[in-house]
C-alpha cells in the first residue's frame, strides 16, 4: 500500500529501493553502480555509493557491492577487465565518496593511505539538537560492548579515560580499557534550524561507527534517522523533537522509517597527485535539507 502522505510516501519509497537493491539481477546492481561513477582513472574508479547497499556480504544479503566488482569492471572497460578491488568501506545506510581499484597493488596502496591517515575525509550528517561549541575536536576511545536488556546487543560506545569521582566530584584518571581504540572526530557546525543541525565531519582515525558514537554520545546530538545510537539501553525508533516531526510531515510513530542522514561528501586521495572528490548528497537528504530550512 503505498501512503498518500508525502512525507510517508519518500521514506515508503527508500525502503523499497533498500529492498529493490536486494532483489535485481547483479547486472542490473553494475548498472546502477556504473550510473553513479563519478571518477575514473588508470588506477581507480570512484563511485557516489547509494542508500541501503551493503559494501560486503553476510546472513540475508543477496546483493552487495563486493559481489558484483567484476560485472562492474567489464561494464566500465571491456570484457577482458579484472575485477575491481574494495579499498574501504562505508556503512549500509551511509552514502557517497567510494574508492575502487583497478588492480590489486592500487587497492593496497590506497588501503595503506587509509591506514596511515593520508586520506582527508568530510562527511555531512544532519544530526538531533546542535553541538556547543559549534566547531570542536572529539577525542574519545570507543569499544564494542553488548548491552544487555530485554533485547540483548553489541553496540559501539565511549571508553573514556576519564571520569568524574562519585565521592567529591573531582576528575579522575581510570584504567585504559585494552580493547578500547583511540578516535578522534572533527566537526562543524554549517547551519541549524527546527531543532536539527547540518554538520561538516572530519573523521581522523577510522574505527567502526566512530562519527554516529561521537556525535550521538560524546556531542548528544545524534544523526537522524540513526534508530542504533539514539538510545543505549534498548533498540527503538528515534525520538523527535514535536518541530521536527512538522517540519518533516512525520507522525512519531513512523519515525521508525527515517533514513539515516550521513554522507561521505568529499575525499582527497594522494595517489601521485592530489586527486579531490566531491559526491552530492542523495534526494532524500536534500530534501530533508530543505524541509527543515537548513542552508549549505
Amino acid at each position: 500500500q503505498i501512503p498518500k502522505d508525502p512525507a510517508q510516501r519518500r521514506l515508503w519509497e527508500l525502503t523499497m529501493l533498500s529492498r529493490q537493491l536486494q532483489q535485481v539481477h547483479p547486472n542490473v546492481l553494475a548498472k546502477v553502480l556504473q550510473q553513479e561513477t563519478v571518477y575514473q582513472n588508470q588506477e581507480i574508479v570512484v563511485i557516489n555509493k547509494p542508500y541501503g547497499l551493503p559494501v560486503h556480504g553476510g546472513p540475508g544479503i543477496r546483493n552487495c557491492i563486493a559481489d558484483v566488482l567484476p560485472i562492474l569492471a567489464k561494464m566500465l572497460e571491456n570484457m577482458k577487465a579484472e575485477p575491481l578491488h574494495l579499498c574501504h568501506r562505508l556503512d549500509k545506510e551511509t552514502t557517497g565518496v567510494m574508492v575502487l581499484a583497478r588492480s590489486k597493488e592500487v587497492a593496497e596502496k590506497v588501503r595503506l593511505l587509509f591506514k596511515t591517515r593520508q586520506v582527508e575525509k568530510i562527511y555531512w550528517a544532519i544530526t538531533l539538537g546542535t553541538p556547543d561549541p559549534a566547531e570542536g575536536i572529539v577525542e574519545i576511545p570507543i569499544v564494542e560492548k553488548e548491552v544487555r536488556s530485554h533485547q540483548s546487543h553489541y553496540k559501539m560506545t565511549l571508553a573514556p579515560s576519564y571520569h568524574l569521582s562519585p565521592e567529591d566530584g573531582k576528575v579522575v584518571k581510570g584504567r585504559r580499557n585494552r580493547r578500547a581504540e583511540s578516535a578522534v572526530t572533527r566537526y562543524r557546525l554549517l547551519s541549524s534550524s527546527s531543532a536539527c543541525s547540518l554538520l561538516e565531519l572530519q573523521p581522523i582515525t577510522g574505527v567502526k561507527h566512530q562519527i554516529r558514537v561521537h556525535l550521538a554520545y560524546g556531542l548528544g546530538c545524534p544523526i537522524l534517522g540513526d534508530h542504533k545510537y539514539s538510545h543505549w539501553s534498548k533498540l527503538a525508533p528515534q525520538k523527535l523533537p514535536e518541530i521536527t516531526l512538522k517540519r518533516l510531515k512525520l507522525e512519531q510513530s513512523k519515525a521508525r522509517h527515517l533514513p539515516l542522514h550521513l554522507h561521505a561528501h568529499q575525499l582527497s586521495l594522494p595517489l601521485g597527485q592530489q586527486i579531490d572528490l566531491i559526491c552530492k548528497p542523495p534526494l532524500f537528504f536534500l530534501k530533508t535539507l530543505k524541509k527543515l530550512d537548513l542552508d549549505v
